[in-house]
């Protein structure tokens, strides 16, 4: 009997182990997210943006790109997208591991997003997590997140605030 009881309580502290990990398993990167990126995602790996066929890696703040049947990184747009406005145009978050290999499928999957512009950015959100948001110039770099049970605190080594509160430089109020 006393063996039938050890063997159930290993068992249940066990299974109380794995389901306390899953509680606190949480990814977010807000602050990596660039100026111009949708709101309302705590986590996004690519956008992906039909208008021209090509990827944003948010994690390297790289945009990727088929050239010459070659996927390219590179930290700018080339010439060829010049008319392409990352602020108006539609961007789809896309959470999977090289989304571009199966390109085909994805293009077909978002194709009757080419051309929508009702896209809110979080440069014109008034929502404060995206107080600091990466902005391409290093502002937002100290945003560390702290997770507390269910709540997350955000806290911040920049403040990018002046004394009477408002945004710094490239926000909308």
């Amino acid at each position: 009997m006393k063996k039938l009881i050890l063997t159930a309580a290993i068992f249940f502290s066990f299974l109380s182990v794995k389901i306390a990990s899953a509680q606190i398993s949480l990814n977010i990167n807000i602050g990596s997210q660039p100026d111009w990126g949708p709101v309302g995602y705590d986590h996004v790996d690519y956008y992906y943006m039909p208008d021209i066929d090509s990827y944003y890696d948010v994690t390297s703040h790289q945009y990727i790109y088929l050239n010459n049947n070659v996927w390219v990184r590179t930290s700018s747009l080339p010439s060829r997208f010049g008319n392409y406005d990352v602020y108006h145009s539609y961007k789809v978050v896309v959470n999977e591991r090289t989304p571009w290999v199966h390109n085909d499928v994805i293009r077909q999957k978002y194709v009757s997003y080419k051309g929508r512009r009702d896209q809110v950015v979080i440069r014109d959100s008034k929502d404060v997590k995206y107080r600091n948001h990466w902005t391409g110039n290093n502002r937002g770099q100290g945003r560390r997140v702290v997770v507390h049970k269910t709540k997350v605190v955000h806290r911040d080594n920049h403040d990018n605030h002046d004394d009477h509160g408002n945004r710094g430089e490239g926000h909308r109020n």
